[in-house]
């Protein structure tokens, strides 16, 4: 079935040709009308400069000025040109709803599937677009086709998001799910341990093997262009139909690391765009391989508003199957619109820029707690293996009991949401040296008698 095909399927239930001639219709006439009133809200996206150091970026962000921000992984604070197009269109939907999305909804939505595409290294055609991780993975793991006696490989180092949206999936369907553990303690992963776990464990039945690129747990991150190439050897025998997809939540290496979905190999990629990306609050994306896409069924019909979009972005107009992918419905628009302006606001630092800098200010910290004897480091030393997450212990201390330590300094840190739980620290974009060191003392005077 072509994209064309696809598009012809949505006729049972009324003519998609007519519903987007009304929606084009729509289109023409609100920008129209928007034109010609002096209320309209223009939705050009703000400006920004490639901030030449890094208070500069700092300072794009309206954080408390009195606390160290060192949980800024957990949801966005949006930098200036994210909170100035998220507020343009809040005040154009706010002034005349319907003609101002009628006007925006597509282009907007094209923009941001553009601007997606060059950061990730991709065709904007192969990105659905979702409201978080958990809607991606929800999205992905419950529409991948099984065969009867096919499986599903994950491991115990995943965030809920994915397991369970695996038990959910193995629940209705009755697929084999299986989790192993990649290491057994994660400051001595070891990347050639990985991937042999992992590929001893792959079976002649396994369709899908689902990982996270960061854990966020232990701050582990896998190797996943290395677990790709493994995988391929697998494959290289296999039927189209057989083959271990290799589906990884990126989303704590998203913003941070310097790579390309091709470098990386996968088949699939999702991940949130409100964390370490800084963009809008509910927006998410999966990217899927063109030889992967058609291995994956939706769940939410899309909007032929969404599907307008996508057409705008092919040569015949065509209905990509990413497009079948992102869910319809009315979202949040004004953030929606805004994604652009957040991988824009990243490729104009630089993402070598801005790895170099996440990944020095890691260093720093993990080695300074190394060195601390009543703190038991739990990430990765080197950067091969961690990105933005470092998780510790300190002795006769809960996690809880320090992060609620920490803040009492002006700290802000977070405890991990598992069954072992430890402290975590995540110096990024919103933090300097400085900050790195004043957090290093506030550690140091914990372990004080």
């Amino acid at each position: 079935m072509t994209a064309g095909d696809q598009t012809t399927d949505h006729d049972a239930s009324g003519s998609i040709d007519r519903r987007r001639l009304l929606i084009r219709t729509g289109l023409s006439l609100g920008a129209g009308a928007l034109a010609a009133s002096p209320s309209a809200i223009a939705a050009t996206p703000p400006t920004h400069s490639n901030a030449a150091d890094w208070d500069a970026v700092r300072a794009q962000f309206a954080l408390a000025p009195d606390l160290i921000h060192m949980a800024g992984f957990y949801l966005a604070s949006h930098p200036t040109p994210v909170r100035d197009a998220i507020a343009t269109h809040r005040r154009g939907l706010d002034a005349n709803p319907i003609e101002y999305h009628h006007a925006n909804n597509a282009p907007r939505v094209a923009a941001g599937l553009r601007a997606a595409a060059d950061y990730l290294g991709a065709d904007p055609t192969d990105i659905a677009l979702t409201d978080s991780t958990t809607m991606g993975l929800g999205l992905l793991y419950g529409g991948l086709r099984l065969a009867p006696g096919q499986e599903i490989l994950t491991t115990s180092h995943d965030h809920y998001a994915t397991s369970g949206s695996l038990r959910l999936r193995a629940e209705r369907t009755g697929a084999a799910l299986r989790a192993i553990a990649l290491y057994d303690v994660p400051a001595a992963a070891a990347a050639t341990t990985i991937v042999e776990r992992l590929v001893q464990a792959v079976r002649s039945q396994t369709r899908v093997v689902a990982v996270t690129w960061v854990h966020s747990g232990t701050g582990v991150k896998l190797p996943i262009p290395a677990i790709a190439r493994a995988l391929a050897e697998i494959n290289r025998n296999r039927a189209e139909s057989d083959r271990a997809l290799l589906c990884v939540d990126g989303v704590h290496g998203l913003g941070i690391e310097d790579v390309s979905v091709a470098d990386l190999g996968c088949d699939f990629f999702v991940a949130g765009c409100h964390k370490w990306l800084f963009g809008p609050r509910g927006t998410g994306l999966v990217w899927g391989a063109p030889h992967a896409w058609p291995a994956a069924t939706a769940t939410i019909p899309t909007f032929d508003a969404d599907a307008d979009a996508y057409a705008s972005l092919t040569d015949t107009g065509d209905l990509p199957l990413a497009a079948t992918m992102t869910p319809g419905g009315f979202h949040s628009f004004e953030h929606r619109w805004a994604l652009a302006e957040a991988f824009r606001f990243h490729l104009d630092l630089g993402k070598p820029r801005v790895a170099d800098r996440i990944h020095s200010l890691n260093r720093q910290l993990k080695e300074g707690l190394a060195t601390m004897p009543h703190v038991t480091l739990h990430t990765s030393l080197t950067d091969d293996l961690s990105a933005g997450i470092v998780c510790f212990e300190i002795a006769n201390l809960s996690p809880e009991a320090v992060v609620a330590r920490l803040r009492d300094r002006r700290i802000v840190a977070s405890v991990t949401p598992y069954a072992t739980r430890y402290a975590r620290l995540a110096p990024g974009l919103l933090t300097s040296p400085a900050d790195v060191d004043e957090t290093l003392n506030a550690v140091d005077r914990l372990g004080a008698p």
